[in-house]
């Protein structure tokens, strides 16, 4: 009985030990990477990010679960960014700049930075620059880029950066801590919804912390402050609200999702066959309209308090450039480019940036209505499969935007998204010293893999053993 109990006292202790090491040393590598890591110095960059992927590895495939210690060192790790300044990207500025301006009773939409900056008569009679705390640097901070163009983030995101100027009405470190804690709060709202609605899809609750403990989700979301989280929140809480038959709650829930960033939007025909499996004039399809008329009309509500021809005109503007000016870590795309090149000798980014969105709607139609969604899983695919096509089609993919189809495989039987959340890592190497120099060989490297694994799971997998039945 003695050697029984001594037995299970080592093995519990060698388990203990095993989840020790690699949840001190990811503490250890993340104070490091949020204090000390310069974004020019991509060699340190992708030693660290290797090191805390092995750490979450270790964690979440060696180590016995326990939901309630693993929860507390995604929020350990989380709170040790709390009063660290991005360092990876500076969008935070605009938020800082947008958020103050709306705490001033501005429209954020109207003006650029710029144009607020350039002390003409029109600007004065709105605002004193004077009048906005940090200004000019919170201009410098944001860049010529972001300062030269509208802004593009949608009212609830917009009313976020409001809360971070009402938490720090004149510090740019309080207001990056009020993002911070809402950004926390998100991925907290995020572990809850998520790890109830594994419980009703009969999937591992263990799931959700390939989204908690990701670095990738961890660096990009809470240490770079972008709200893809806040937005995933509502989209899961949708989600959840869906697979429980409370149709308007859900709607609300994804139409909030929207007004946070425009992504959601994709997936909105995949709803159709979820909503209404047995086809038009059905009673789902009754439902389905009411689902879509609610969803719509809270995203109409929340853009309200901005609607103006100038709002109009310059968001639209401003999210035109999205496709048709800026690239940045293409893959389709910049075969395309290469292509155009070759042919007619200049870059076709305008041309590709009107035809590509136009290919990635016929592909989502088509995945709306040749697959089944009879069940919210099968859903859950849909919108993974429709959000990667829509990436890998796209002119501009920011490692931040990958953080939806990681959140989404956790509900799925697909991880290349996973894989692509360490892969995107190399979209950092561009960045150096004197400024930024894309290197298109990494950036193949990074597809290359990403695709192949996408490829073995949606396609070879499935193919059977002995050959193509045709």
């Amino acid at each position: 009985m003695h050697n029984i109990n001594h037995h299970i006292h080592l093995k519990s202790l060698l388990s203990y030990k095993e989840f020790l090491i690699p949840g001190l040393g990811s503490v250890v590598l993340y104070l490091f990477f949020a204090y000390f890591l310069d974004r020019s110095d991509f060699l340190t960059l992708l030693l660290l990010y290797s090191g805390l992927f092995y750490g979450a590895w270790k964690i979440i495939q060696y180590t016995r679960f326990n939901f309630w210690v693993w929860a507390l060192i995604g929020i350990t790790v989380r709170v040790l960014f709390l009063p660290a300044m991005p360092n990876l990207s500076q969008d935070f500025y605009r938020f800082i700049w947008d958020g103050r301006l709306l705490f001033l009773g501005i429209n954020p939409y109207i003006f650029t930075p710029e144009q607020l900056a350039s002390g003409s008569q029109i600007a004065q009679d709105l605002i004193s620059l004077d009048a906005i705390p940090n200004a000019q640097m919170l201009i410098q901070g944001m860049g010529n880029l972001n300062a030269s163009h509208y802004s593009n983030y949608p009212p609830i995101n917009q009313l976020c950066f409001a809360l971070a100027a009402v938490f720090a009405k004149k510090s740019i470190l309080g207001s990056v801590i009020g993002l911070r804690i809402l950004i926390i709060g998100a991925d907290l709202g995020i572990l809850y919804f998520g790890k109830k609605l594994l419980e009703r899809l009969n999937l591992p609750v263990k799931n959700i912390f390939w989204y908690f403990l990701n670095p990738f989700i961890i660096i990009e979301l809470t240490g770079n402050l972008h709200f893809e989280g806040v937005m995933l929140f509502f989209v899961i809480w949708s989600l959840y609200l869906l697979d429980k038959k409370r149709w308007v709650l859900a709607a609300i829930a994804l139409g909030v999702s929207v007004s946070v960033k425009l992504l959601p939007l994709l997936f909105l025909p995949l709803f159709y066959k979820y909503l209404a499996p047995e086809g038009l004039f059905s009673k789902g399809f009754w439902k389905m309209k009411k689902f879509y008329w609610v969803t719509l009309a809270t995203i109409a509500l929340c853009f309200a308090p901005f609607i103006s021809k100038t709002f109009i005109s310059n968001f639209s503007a401003t999210i035109g450039l999205w496709f048709q000016s800026f690239e940045f870590n293409a893959s389709v795309y910049y075969i395309i480019r290469w292509i155009g090149f070759q042919t007619v000798g200049w870059n076709i980014i305008a041309t590709a940036g009107l035809i590509l969105p136009i290919v990635v709607f016929i592909c989502i139609v088509l995945l709306s209505l040749f697959r089944k969604y009879n069940t919210t899983q099968n859903l859950i695919t849909g919108m993974l499969l429709a959000v990667s096509i829509y990436f890998l089609l796209a002119t501009t993919v920011h490692p931040w935007y990958i953080a939806t189809p990681v959140l989404l495989s956790v509900f799925t039987k697909y991880k290349f998204a996973l894989l692509w959340s360490f892969m995107i890592c190399f979209s950092y190497a561009g960045y150096t010293a004197t400024g930024f120099n894309e290197n298109l060989l990494l950036v193949a490297l990074e597809y290359s893999v990403v695709i192949s694994v996408a490829i073995w799971e949606l396609v070879i997998k499935k193919l059977p053993k002995k050959g193509v039945v045709i």
